[in-house]
């Protein structure tokens, strides 16, 4: 038996086969550029924020203050959601060509969600999306008293 073809491929179903791909190429874009299908949910109300900075130390550390000081450490090596979440904003704003300086808005929302918004540029990442071990690590920021930096 061998392993060469004795007939081609047949054509039609190469034709067909990439059809389909362009047909779901196209649907994607559309629905993508018409927002068909997308189900977004209202920004509501807060029921509390507070404006907060993040800062990298020398140590690795990463120090979470508001306009009163200091509000939370995060040791080198720990707290990798949070830096996730603040590096992917480090990136948007250097992007943009934005500095460090202004603060980000955490609030929890009036049906509990809680989101981090960067007012310089907009973006807003809804925590809550992440699972609770996740959100209470912002949860404890928006209560989180000063302490030494």
């Amino acid at each position: 038996m061998s392993l060469k073809a004795d007939r081609p491929f047949p054509r039609a179903a190469l034709i067909a086969g990439a059809g389909l791909m362009l047909a779901s190429l196209g649907a994607a874009a559309t629905a993508r550029l018409t927002d068909t299908g997308v189900t977004r949910l209202p920004p509501l109300p807060a029921v509390e924020s507070r404006s907060i900075s993040f800062a990298d130390r020398n140590d690795g550390a990463v120090v979470v203050s508001d306009a009163s000081g200091v509000v939370a450490v995060t040791p080198s090596g720990e707290g990798g959601f949070l830096r996730g979440v603040m590096r992917g904003f480090a990136r948007d704003r250097k992007q943009r060509g934005i500095g460090p300086e202004a603060p980000f808005v955490l609030m929890r929302r009036t049906d509990g969600r809680l989101s981090l918004t960067d007012p310089s540029t907009e973006r807003v990442v809804e925590l809550d999306a992440f699972g609770p071990a996740n959100v209470a690590v912002f949860a404890r920021l928006l209560t989180a008293r000063e302490t030494k930096p």
